[in-house]
């Protein structure tokens, strides 16, 4: 399954619950359960909401002890963040007071906003009874957000201490997020190019420009677009979240596939002539190219590596996860030198990752890569005994019949080439022949 976040409005903590729990209404208990987890007195609730254009939910947190009420509807000027109180180490203004950024997400405002250190958050976070893939998630979600705010300051990760990040109902929002991707396994992300807005944003270190500095540093390597209205549209929490989420690859685009559930997720703004939303489309991949799957591929040129070096490197970047397979050829390059042409095969996901490889195991200073669709053959791994030993057998459905071919290295020990060939075809016989059960 691949999740799409079409980021109409823009990207918030509290859109992105509700626009997954619109889809996956199912986990609305869950989520519930992990939040009061982390503080006993925090009620969350999902409203439906219609903005007068689409339908969908709103994601409503409430302060310690008050049930959550219906979302109140704003219509401040989405450019404008009036703050009666000071901001030291963190510009989200996510969701804790009637700022007119909007996505906010109608959380009650009732409530105070002392700073929290990012320290005291994750220790509440580790004690809390949470599922352990709860927790990591939370916790990833929060360490991006702290290391933005880290850089932004000039201070150590250890000494930063959140404002609206770290009033409840913006933790709210970070667990119900983290209790959502746990839960539902998403194999992979990605992201519409995001709108940035505009305005401005009052602090205690004066106006700081919309989007805050925080969000500029987790959002680096993401599409963006101007579509002429203000206001803070994607804010530090959502960020984090799609740094969380797409972060290997910030630039992938939304793949092919067959279409599932929808879910849309309203902020609070009222924007002018948009639709204040999130919008998830889930996507099933393998269900829409039975036999199919998106590949990556690099490709670069060698010429002053030495042979025995470049083939460690190669056997190297054969191990790294997410490379399926690496290949070399001799080409001619410029003033007739000699020249291995390398390329390598790999996951979409990990196209960052073996970019990076091939950079530190290769004497390159450029590459070129790509996206391609693959088809593969289903095939099943068997092992077999013969004669006493253990040979891997690879079974393959081809359209005229199955077909099976031994590991070579499993015959290596053989002496002459006429008994490794029998030991192979022999085994390959026992791959096609024997049941299972007698293997």
């Amino acid at each position: 399954m691949h999740i799409h976040l079409d980021a109409l409005g823009g990207v918030a903590g509290d859109m992105f619950a509700a626009a997954l729990l619109d889809a996956f209404p199912e986990h609305q208990a869950g989520v519930s359960a992990s939040i009061r987890a982390v503080d006993g007195r925090i009620a969350c609730a999902v409203r439906a909401h219609n903005d007068g254009i689409l339908s969908g939910a709103r994601f409503a947190v409430s302060a310690p002890g008050v049930e959550p009420g219906p979302a109140p509807h704003r219509h401040d000027h989405p450019a404008r963040h009036d703050h009666p109180h000071p901001h030291d180490h963190d510009h989200a203004h996510d969701h804790a007071h009637d700022d007119g950024h909007g996505h906010g997400d109608g959380h009650d405002q009732g409530h105070g906003h002392g700073h929290r250190p990012w320290s005291e958050i994750r220790a509440a976070l580790e004690a809390a009874d949470l599922a352990p893939a709860v927790r990591a998630q939370a916790l990833a979600i929060f360490g991006h957000l702290a290391a933005a705010e880290a850089r932004v300051h000039g201070i150590a990760v250890e000494a930063v201490a959140f404002h609206e990040v770290g009033a409840f109902d913006s933790i709210a929002d970070i667990v119900a997020a983290a209790h959502l991707i746990a839960a539902l396994g998403v194999r992979s992300w990605s992201v519409s190019a995001l709108p940035l807005g505009s305005g401005r944003v009052r602090t205690q270190h004066g106006p700081l420009p919309v989007p805050a500095p925080a969000t500029t540093l987790l959002l680096e390597g993401f599409s963006t677009l101007d579509d002429g209205v203000p206001g803070e549209r994607v804010t530090p929490t959502g960020a984090a979240i799609l740094r969380h989420l797409c972060g290997e690859d910030p630039g992938r685009g939304r793949p092919r596939g067959i279409l599932g559930r929808t879910g849309i997720g309203f902020g609070t703004m009222v924007l002018p002539g948009l639709s204040n939303c999130l919008r998830v489309l889930v996507l099933d991949e393998a269900a829409a190219r039975p036999g199919r799957r998106d590949l990556a591929v690099i490709a670069f040129e060698i010429d002053d590596q030495s042979g025995e070096d470049l083939a460690m490197g190669l056997d190297r970047l054969r191990g790294e996860p997410g490379i399926l397979d690496v290949v070399q050829a001799p080409v001619l390059g410029k003033k007739g030198r000699m020249m291995a042409r390398i390329q390598v095969l790999v996951r979409p996901e990990s196209l960052e990752a073996a970019i990076a490889a091939c950079f530190r195991e290769t004497t390159t200073i450029g590459l070129r890569y790509h996206r391609v669709e693959g088809a593969v053959l289903d095939r099943e791994a068997r092992t077999v005994d013969h004669a006493g030993r253990p040979v891997r057998v690879k079974v393959v459905d081809r359209p005229g019949g199955r077909t099976a071919k031994a590991e070579a290295d499993d015959a290596r020990d053989h002496a002459g080439h006429a008994a490794r060939a029998r030991l192979r075809r022999e085994a390959e016989r026992l791959a096609l022949t024997v049941p299972e059960e007698e293997r």
